[in-house]
C-alpha cells in the first residue's frame, strides 16, 4: 500500500462517512416530508426557498447511495482483496458524483438564501458540503491500498483445491458440478 494506510485511513472514513449519510437522509428525510405535507395543507409552512424542491430529493438520494458505499466498503474492509475492490470503488465513485451534485445545489441554495431556511436545513446543507470532501478523502484512500509497498497489499489470490492445486470458484458446491 502507499504508505501502509489505505486500510487503516479507510476504517474510520467509514464510520464517519456512514454517520454523516444517516444523519443528513434523515434531515433531508424530514424537510422533504414537511415540505410535502405543507403542499397537501397539513402541519406547518414549508421550509427552505424556491432551490429547496429541487435539493432534498438530490440529497437524499445521495445520502442512500452514500450508505449503500458505507456497506460495500465494509464489505472490502472485511476481506480486502481486488475483487471486492471493484464494487466498493465504484459504488463511492457514484455517491462522490451524486454528492457533488447535491453538494452544487447546496451552495446554490445557501446563495439564494430566503427567511425561510431553518437550522435543520443549514445543517443538512453543511453536511452535504462536508460529505463531498469525506467521500473523496474514502475513495483516494481506497485506492491506496491498490499499490504494493510490501506484503500488505490486496491480494488477487483464490482458494485452491487442496488435492489437485487447481483454483476453485464460487463454492464448495458449485465447484462440484
Amino acid at each position: 500500500m502507499a504508505f501502509n494506510m489505505g486500510r487503516s485511513l479507510s476504517a474510520p472514513l467509514l464510520v464517519i462517512n456512514f454517520l454523516m449519510y444517516l444523519i443528513s437522509a434523515c434531515l433531508a428525510g424530514w424537510a422533504l416530508n414537511r415540505n410535502v405535507g405543507a403542499t397537501i395543507g397539513v402541519g406547518a409552512g414549508p421550509v427552505g426557498n424556491i432551490v429547496t424542491p429541487t435539493f432534498l430529493p438530490l440529497a437524499l438520494i445521495a445520502c442512500m447511495v452514500g450508505l449503500a458505499s458505507v456497506f460495500a466498503g465494509a464489505n472490502h474492509l472485511r476481506v480486502w482483496r481486488s475483487d471486492s475492490l471493484s464494487s466498493a470503488a465504484s459504488t463511492s465513485l457514484i455517491a462522490w458524483l451524486l454528492t457533488l451534485l447535491a453538494m452544487g445545489v447546496a451552495c446554490k441554495e445557501i446563495h439564494t438564501g430566503g427567511s425561510n431556511r431553518q437550522k435543520r436545513l443549514k445543517t443538512l446543507e453543511a453536511f452535504i458540503i462536508i460529505l463531498a470532501f469525506f467521500e473523496l478523502l474514502y475513495l483516494l484512500s481506497l485506492q491506496a491500498g491498490f499499490f504494493r509497498s510490501s506484503d500488505v497489499g490486496y491480494t488477487n489470490t483464490r482458494a485452491t483445491n487442496i488435492k489437485t492445486g487447481t483454483a476453485t470458484y464460487g463454492t464448495p458446491a458449485a465447484t462440484a458440478v
